[in-house]
Formats: C-alpha cells, structure tokens, sequence
C-alpha cells in the first residue's frame, strides 16, 4: 500500500527526533539502538474524537494493541492529530513511537474510574501518599524495551486540579497518578513535548536503563501540592537536558525505594546526567535528592543549571531509618535567583512507610561537589545538618559566590565533614577541614566520567 505523504514526513520527523535522542546518549554513557518505524497509525483510524469531552480511552489500547502486532516488524508509530484527546490510563508497548502533534492536547480524565487501579512498587512496599493500591499513571508501560513518546510540541494535559482538591482534602482513597510512567523498561525517549498539570508526578521512570528526557517542558501551579517534575527512581544511565520545569514541588528528584522494601528491592539510581535545564520549584527543591533513597544514588553529574524563584535550589534528604547512600556527586556550573536556600543536606527528613523499618539503618552521605555556582537574591546560602551516628562527609565547595539576604548567620553546619575554597559568604568551620574535595575535584571535577 503506498504511504500518504503526510505519513512519510511524520516518519521522517520521527526518525530525527529519535537520531537526535542517540547521539545526545552517547554523551550520557550509553546509545541506543534505535531503528526507523515503518509503520504509522492515526489514532482517527480508531474511532477517537478530540473533541476535549469523548472519551478515547477505548481508541487508545484499541490503537496499541493493533500496532503489538509489527513488534517484530521494525515498530510502528501511534500519530495523535490536533485537537483535545480525552482520555483514562493507556499502556504502551515496545518498539512504539507515540506522536503528538502541534496543537493536539493529550488529556487525563477527572474521573478517578478511568484511571486503572495497580499494585504499590515493590520498593516502596505501598503508595507513596495512602496505604495499598494508587492509581495507574495516565501514559505508561511495564517491561518495555525501545519506546518514544515525543512530538511536535504537542501537550500532555493531566488536569491535577481535581487531584489536588482531593489530596488536600484528604479525600482520595489511593496515591494519585503520575502523567508518565515507565516501569522495568530500556532504552526509552521522552522528549520535544509539554506536560502540563500532572496529578503528582510528570514523568517516572522507575527499574529503567537507559533512558533520555530531552526538550521538553513542564508546568504546575506553584500552589499545587507535591506536584514533581522528573523522577529518576531506581534507575541507570538517565540523561535529562534542554529542558524548563515549573512545579510546585521538586524540578527534578531523584529517589530509589522507602525503607527496609528499598533496601531489600536494592536497585539503585545512578550514572545519571542531567544539563542545560532551567528549573523552578515553589515549595521543594529544584534539584533533589532523596528523601527516599535506600537503594542508594550515585555518580550524578549535574552542570548547566538555571534555578530561579524556588524555595530550595540543590538539596540532599534522607533520615534514620532509610539506610543506602547518596554518594559520588558533581554539581557544576549554576546559577540562582530569587532563592530561599541554596544548598541543603538534611538527615531528619521524610517519613516512613510503616512501623517496620529499621532504625539502625543509616544512610551515608559521601562525596558531594559543588563548584562553580554564582548565586543572587539567595536568603540562606546552606543548610548542612547530617547524623550525630553518621555524619556527613567529603562535603566539597570551591567557587561559591552567593548574595545573601541574610547576612547575620548564613550558613547552618552540625555533624557534617568538608573543605571550601574561594566560598562567598565565607562558610562554616565544619566545611574546612578535609583533603579528600582535591582528589575528586582532579579525579572528576572537568569530565563527565564518573
């Protein structure tokens, strides 16, 4: 059958965006072995009706389930026209381009029984914010190898709105729902798209390899509460570039399990990259770390950062109970305004899935740099307050100049080990006095190898 050339030039268009997400990856550490997709679908083809009111949830998993059947043909592609696209939680498969078009608006039901119900993460060992079940993210996918979500600036629209109301009014009987979410899969883009409005989270790969984020934007309300931009949870060579995040709560947070079922799932997130983004949080964090880490994080190099109007800019989170680590850091090249606090590691923070967790478990936090950072409009330059049983260390700062509001007392420092050089406003006793920030600023301080 000879192919319209709208189709081809949608191919055409695919297969850029895809070459362009390869060779960003070897940058990141890894390339994947992403092929053109010859075959492509209209979700029309499928009875859908982007009238912003018919319910497409149908038209969607009729769609995909159509194209399983050219896996092993080279993949297809699922094209998503203008217009406004209502619709409940779809499962993706592999080798599957989903393309959203200019001016066509993906977007999630607001009744909570069009939003399936799943398991908790085996990491966590129940929902994020209610015991037992939550709800299925509203584009997802388990066990996925080769997978695009991507556009033409197209727009992915949760409508968090009636989730918040229900999460503030501690109405909801499950964990809200994510706008993206990838389980246990490889080798998955994400990128040229807007999210808006996502329920909790925006995109989510948890258990994935492999994985590109680039190009995208994503919005919340700044009063939306806990909405989180991109979460790397439990996952390996991530790259996440080229990007703006605006949300209520954290940017960019990176997470690997909650307590004794992190520590006995054991799948930390690392060797993760992340660049060129610009990132506002309201009340959390633009770039955080934790605070549900057991399964540990490492070897994170961050550069090229633009935080602005956000109650935290970098901080590292966890508490006794969480057990891992966070270690093996580089943060580089940052510029802040209009920012509460700049830095902050904290070891009394987050709470605890249940009674079981273990007490004794303590998380280490070793070997955080952070060089080259010009802050302005900044209240309170760090708060540094680790564990009296495991205090933390290798904590390094050189090339910190940051104007404080608060002149009086700008620095907070207990139970922590570190060194600074050339640090402005000048930083407390306790970041003075280790040797070890030389070794690693030399052994990864102008590379990305880590």
């Amino acid at each position: 059958m000879k192919m319209p050339v709208a189709v081809l030039l949608l191919l055409a268009l695919s297969i850029a965006i895809r070459i362009d997400a390869e060779e960003s990856s070897e940058v990141c550490g890894f390339k994947p072995s992403l092929k053109p997709r010859p075959h492509s679908v209209s979700i029309l083809e499928f009875g859908a009706v982007g009238d912003g009111k018919t319910l497409n949830t149908l038209a969607f998993q009729n769609a995909i389930f159509y194209l399983k059947s050219f896996t092993d043909k080279g993949g297809a592609q699922l094209y998503v026209p203008p217009g406004k696209w209502l619709t409940g939680s779809f499962s993706l498969t592999s080798h599957l381009t989903l393309f959203v078009e200019k001016g066509a608006v993906i977007l999630g039901s607001q009744d909570p029984s069009h939003w399936d119900l799943v398991d908790p993460l085996p990491s966590y060992g129940r929902g994020i914010e209610l015991p037992g079940k939550r709800y299925q993210s509203l584009i997802n996918g388990d066990m996925l190898h080769d997978v695009v979500v991507t556009g033409d600036n197209g727009t992915i629209d949760g409508q968090g709105s009636v989730w918040w109301d229900w999460f503030e009014s501690h109405s909801l009987n499950y964990s809200r729902p994510h706008l993206v979410e990838f389980t246990s899969s490889d080798y998955v883009v994400v990128s040229n798209l807007t999210f808006l409005n996502a329920p909790a989270y925006s995109i989510h790969p948890v258990y994935c390899s492999n994985v590109v984020v680039q190009n995208i934007s994503v919005s919340a309300p700044g009063e939306s509460p806990y909405t989180t931009g991109i979460v790397p949870d439990s996952s390996n060579n991530v790259c996440i570039e080229d990007s703006r995040i605006e949300v209520g709560y954290d940017a960019i947070s990176l997470k690997s399990g909650w307590d004794e079922y992190g520590i006995a799932y054991d799948r930390p997130t690392t060797d993760v990259y992340i660049r060129r983004v610009y990132l506002q949080s309201s009340s959390g964090s633009s770039v955080a770390f934790g605070s549900e880490m057991s399964g540990g994080i490492s070897n994170v190099h961050v550069e090229q950062v633009h935080i602005y109007n956000s109650f935290s800019g970098i901080e590292f989170r966890t508490t006794k109970g969480r057990g891992g680590y966070i270690k093996r850091i580089i943060i580089s090249d940052v510029e802040l305004k209009n920012t509460n606090t700049a830095f902050g590691a904290i070891g009394d923070c987050g709470s605890h899935p249940d009674d079981n967790f273990d007490p004794n478990a303590i998380p280490v936090l070793d070997q955080i740099t952070l060089q080259g950072v010009i802050g302005s409009n900044i209240t309170m330059a760090g708060n540094f307050t680790g564990l009296a049983e495991s205090p933390f260390t290798s904590l390094c700062l050189f090339n910190v100049s940051l104007a404080i509001r608060n002149t009086l007392s700008p620095w907070t420092c207990s139970n922590v080990v570190g060194f600074s050089e050339s640090v402005s406003p000048e930083p407390c006793p306790e970041l003075e006095s280790s040797s070890v920030c030389y070794s690693l600023l030399n052994s990864y301080g102008k590379s990305t190898d880590i």
